[in-house]
Formats: C-alpha cells, sequence, structure tokens
C-alpha cells in the first residue's frame, strides 16, 4: 500500500487539532468533567501557543495572539470550557487557510499526477522498463505510438510528432526528427521516438512543475497578512479593553470573557475562506492563480506593461511576403523554409507551413535539426544544409527593411529569400487598453518587445501605446519592469516562456498559458485562454474578493466590538462570550463565502 504523500500528511496534522477539540467538547457535554477539556488544552492550545510564541519572538504581532491569551488565561480560571472553544476558533481557521493554499494548486497537481512512473530504456539486450527516477542525462529512451514522452531529450531517431498542449487541452501537434527537442509530459503520436536524455526526470520540465506545486502549497496565503495588519490594530485595543473590565470590576473572569469575545476570527477564518472562494471562482473562469499574492496586490498596479506576441497581437502572424535573393525560385524557397520550420515551436514557423499548404506544396523530412536560443533554425533539407534567421545576424546585403516580421532563408550559407510577415493586434486590444485606466486605474502603459524597434513601434502606433521599448533582451526587460516597478506597483502581462524573468520581476505576472513552458515560469496567475478579457475578469476577481473579505472582517470585528462592551458590563460569561463568538463566526464565514459564488457579471469590458 503506498504511504500517504507530505502535502496529504500535513493536511491530516491540520486537522487534528480541530478534530480533537471537537471530541473533547462533546465529550464535555455528554458526559460531564473536565478531563476531556484539559485534554483539549495541553493536547491541542499548547501546540498552538508555541507557534504563537515563536512569532512574538520574532516581532510578530497578528490577530491570533489575543487567541492565544484567551487559551492561558482560561486555563489560569478554569474556564476550560471557553478556552476548548478557542482552540478550535484557532486551529480551525489554520486548517482552513491550508486547504486554501492546496486549492490553489489543484490544476497542477493533477497535471503532475499524469506522468509516467516508467520508461523504456534502449540498451544492447533490447528495451528495458525502468524507472523514471533513474534515467541519466545521455540514456537513450524509446518512447512507443501513444505514450507520455518521461524527460526532456533530443530525439535521435524516428519521425513523427508530439502533442505538447498539456496545460490548455488545446490541441499542439509539433512535427518530431532528429535533432528535434522535446519536453517531458508531451503525448507521442503514432510512431516511436528515439529519445536522448538531456536532463535527469527529476529535472526536466515535469518535474518544474512538481516544484511548483509544491511551494504553492507551502506559500501562506498573503492576503491574510491583510488580517494581520488589522490585527496589529485591533489586537492593542482589545486588550485594553479587556484590562478596564478588569480594573473597573476586579473581576478576572470578566477580563477573559471580553478575551474571547474579542478573538479575531472573522480575520482568522472569513478571509481564508474568501481566498478559497476567489481561487475556486478564477479556476472556473479559465484561470489559474498560482500565487494568491495576485489577488490581493492586482488591484494596486498602476502600471501596465505588454509584450508584444501572442499578448497584444494573436500570436498567429501571416507570411506577407517572399523576396526571392539572387534569382532563387520561390517556390523551392517555400517548401525549404516550410519543411524545416515544420519543427519548430517558433510563432513565425505555422505561418510558413500554412503558406506552404496554401500554395500545394507538399513539405519532405528534415534532418540534424537545431535551434539555439537566439540563433535561428537549421537542418538539413533534401541534402542542403538550411537556415532560418533575422537580419541582423546576415552579414550579406539584403533586401530594404519594412515594418513587420522578417526572417531569412539561408541555403548552403548564402542568403536565398527574405520572409516578411505581418502579426495583426487583437481586435480588442486598443479598447482594452482605453479601459485599463478609468476602470482599473491603470496610469502608464508601456509596450516592451524583443521584435525589432521599428516593428514594435508600428504595433503601439496602432493600439495607442505612447511609450515603446523594442529589441529588448530578457535583461533588459528586467531592467525596464523593475525600474518601473520602483515607480509604482507594476502589472506584466507576457507568454510566461521568454518573458519569464520580466513576470517575475513585476509586482504582479500574468501569462497567457498558450506555452507548454508556462506552468514552470513565474507568473502569479496562468490565464489558459489568451484572452485580454480574462485579464479584465482577473482584476474583478481580485476586487470583489478583496471587498469580501473586507465586508466579512469588518462585520465580525464590529460585532465582536459589541460583544466585548456587553462583557465588559457582566452581561457575557466566558462560555456565553465563546459561543457569541462562534454565531458571528458564522456569519462572517456565510458572508465570506459570496467570494466564490460567480455573479451575473464578472468584467466590465466587452472586446
Amino acid at each position: 500500500m503506498r504511504s500517504p504523500s507530505p502535502t496529504a500528511r500535513r493536511r491530516a496534522a491540520a486537522l487534528a487539532i480541530p478534530l480533537l477539540a471537537i471530541a473533547g467538547i462533546a465529550v464535555h457535554l455528554a458526559l460531564g468533567g473536565d478531563g476531556a477539556l484539559i485534554a483539549v488544552l495541553v493536547l491541542g492550545g499548547v501546540p498552538l501557543l508555541v507557534v504563537l510564541a515563536r512569532k512574538l519572538l520574532h516581532g510578530e504581532i497578528g490577530a491570533d495572539l489575543l487567541a492565544g491569551i484567551s487559551i492561558v488565561t482560561a486555563a489560569i480560571l478554569g474556564e476550560y470550557l471557553a478556552g476548548a472553544i478557542v482552540v478550535l476558533m484557532l486551529s480551525g481557521g489554520e486548517a482552513l487557510e491550508k486547504f486554501a493554499v492546496a486549492r490553489a494548486s489543484s490544476v497542477l497537481r493533477a497535471l503532475a499526477a499524469r506522468m509516467p512512473s516508467t520508461a523504456h530504456r534502449k540498451t544492447e539486450a533490447g528495451l528495458v522498463t525502468i524507472e523514471v527516477s533513474s534515467i541519466a542525462p545521455g540514456d537513450e529512451i524509446v518512447v512507443l505510438a501513444h505514450e507520455i514522452c518521461p524527460v526532456d531529450g533530443v530525439v535521435i531517431e524516428g519521425h513523427g510528432a508530439m502533442d505538447e498542449a498539456y496545460l490548455t487541452g488545446e490541441p499542439y501537434v509539433q512535427s518530431k526528427a532528429k535533432g528535434s527537442t522535446v519536453l517531458s509530459g508531451a503525448v507521442n503520436g503514432d510512431h516511436a521516438l528515439t529519445v536522448r536524455a538531456t536532463r535527469r526526470a527529476q529535472d526536466s520540465r515535469y518535474a518544474a512543475i512538481v516544484e511548483v506545486m509544491r511551494r504553492t502549497e507551502e506559500s501562506r496565503p498573503r492576503l491574510r497578512r491583510l488580517g494581520d495588519r488589522l490585527g496589529a490594530i485591533y489586537t492593542p485595543v482589545a486588550i485594553a479593553c479587556a484590562a478596564g473590565a478588569y480594573f473597573l470590576s476586579g473581576s478576572p473572569t470578566r477580563a477573559l470573557s471580553v478575551l474571547v469575545v474579542a478573538t479575531p476570527c472573522p480575520l482568522i477564518l472569513a478571509i481564508p475562506v474568501a481566498i478559497i472562494g476567489g481561487i475556486s471562482l478564477a479556476a472556473r473562469r479559465g484561470i489559474v492563480v498560482r500565487d494568491p499574492a495576485v489577488l490581493e496586490r492586482l488591484d494596486t498596479c498602476r502600471t501596465a506593461i505588454f509584450d508584444k506576441t501572442g499578448t497584444l497581437t494573436y500570436g498567429k502572424p501571416v507570411l506577407t511576403e517572399l523576396v526571392p535573393i539572387a534569382g532563387f525560385d520561390p517556390a523551392e524557397a517555400v517548401l525549404l523554409a516550410g519543411s524545416l520550420e515544420r519543427y519548430s515551436k517558433h510563432p513565425l514557423a505555422a505561418a510558413v507551413v500554412e503558406a506552404a499548404r496554401q500554395r500545394g506544396i507538399e513539405l519532405v523530412d528534415a534532418d540534424e535539426i537545431a535551434e539555439p536560443p537566439g540563433q535561428g533554425l537549421s537542418g538539413i533539407v533534401r541534402g542542403r544544409a538550411v537556415a532560418l534567421a533575422g537580419r541582423r545576424s546576415v552579414a550579406a546585403s539584403l533586401p530594404p527593411s519594412e515594418p513587420g516580421l522578417e526572417a531569412v532563408l539561408l541555403v548552403d550559407g548564402s542568403p536565398a529569400a527574405l520572409l516578411r510577415f505581418r502579426d495583426e493586434p487583437r481586435d480588442d486590444t486598443r479598447p482594452f487598453l482605453q479601459h485599463l485606466g478609468p476602470r482599473h486605474g491603470i496610469r502608464r502603459v508601456l509596450l516592451v518587445s524583443g521584435d525589432r524597434t521599428a516593428e514594435v513601434t508600428d504595433l503601439a502606433r496602432r493600439v495607442g501605446i505612447e511609450e515603446v521599448h523594442g529589441g529588448t533582451s530578457p535583461e533588459e526587460k528586467v531592467a525596464i519592469v523593475r525600474r518601473e516597478t520602483e515607480k509604482a506597483p507594476t502589472l506584466f502581462v507576457g507568454d510566461g516562456i521568454n518573458d519569464a524573468p520580466a513576470i517575475a520581476a513585476a509586482t504582479v505576472g500574468l501569462a497567457f498559458g498558450r506555452g507548454s513552458d508556462i506552468t514552470a515560469e513565474a507568473a502569479g496567475a496562468v490565464l489558459l485562454e489568451p484572452s485580454l478579457v480574462k485579464v479584465d475578469e482577473l482584476f474583478h476577481v481580485a476586487r470583489r474578493l478583496r471587498r469580501v473579505a473586507l465586508q466579512s472582517a469588518g462585520f465580525g470585528m464590529a460585532l465582536s466590538v459589541g460583544g466585548m462592551a456587553l462583557a465588559a458590563l457582566g452581561h457575557l460569561s466566558p462560555v456565553a462570550g465563546a459561543v457569541f463568538q462562534e454565531i458571528i463566526d458564522v456569519l462572517a464565514i456565510a458572508n465570506a463565502l459570496r467570494a466564490g459564488t460567480s455573479p451575473a457579471r464578472l468584467h466590465d469590458f466587452e472586446g
């Protein structure tokens, strides 16, 4: 029998104390006596107090400090039932918080679960089935038809195709031949491929997804910081009120009643519940929130920075012109370029393949595919060395440059044709950018892209962006984002593949989930549908979550203040105060649950 995972063990541990508290209170109410309640205070209260003591040593004064004081005071005064109820409230909040974080990564966890556990290693004696974890760089792995590729690598034998759409579920079939790179998690097509592993399985793309899942589950829901800030104000007030009740009445029990009623469980419970609701609502709208901090920070952003290709444009360039060089045959140029590009994931590749299809040109197999980052694509087609590269990497004289995307076809080292493309902006780009200011408080919009400055400037003019940075390297993108973030909170929206460093540097990073690399990158949220309307929806999910959380916390604290006044005047005993606080908790949580309900309208941008 498989042992429980560390995550499952952590969840079970988080539930242990609240279940213990419920059992102890139930035994007390059924049989009487204080033994079960004392057990709750010792076995459940002491671990909670240890955690609170560590926080105090680090200078953290949060919303749960009052609960700790109430537990200690109840134990000293012999009000064991009141103390047990406070233990239940505090531990229940911690359990809900852990559940909120686990909920944030449920989609990624489902992806990780589909990874194969075994692989077929090629040896002199034939195929040997091995554990995926034992794959080493250099091993030759045979991926059979319709199997999931277990490791990142390079094809060394066979021709076929792989479906790499394991994030979005949309079809994205990529041709594979000798020299093609393959990603772990991709689904092989109808033909077996022999792959040389380039990484250990634990360092592969899918392992990175599992690591993202682990970090997401272990990270603290950042919106809870809002509760801590409110608690930092509320806690001293409540302690002062309890002290005042003691000095005026001379009764420590009355002071305990004030503390129990003051226990800020609306902060401890309602905010995590609202987080769960917001993350769930976003997931139902096709948005995977990987860092709950996004839901707190998004509405504070005042500068929006956009990538170009696939973000403000459709990411589907069209070949608009082919300019032969030195009399090279245009049909031959399309054949050679298309036969090579069918093995590439570059945005221009699909445009060349589609142009060949429209011209009725039948593409052929290529070999020795190589696509080093930033150095173009090369391979052997019909025995000729074929390459596609950018204008700047070609030393020979070329036709004049024009606005738009360009690629140079080289055959046997000499320029053969200049390919020109156009990637149209999304129909909703200009109205969306105009919508950001008045509806979401965005004061500045920047376009930052690694494409040619003339091409980026042309797009910016068409969509209405004035601040443009073209021809930027990944390092320059990061520098721009950091510089802007020092001035005001920033939102960066990109494709998540080449933009990962810039996404990580922004206050909030969003990525369109079109690419297979997306889950291992630095985006705080992934929009599975590449649509600007989804960005608007996330703004509204975040705003609604924050509003509901504040309503729940504020409403609960207001009722608690009223209860504190009644307790200070002697109208509530410690147990009655605990029950009163539980009623407040139920009301606050009921309101917080609204964060997960889908309103009739979740965006105000029509697109």
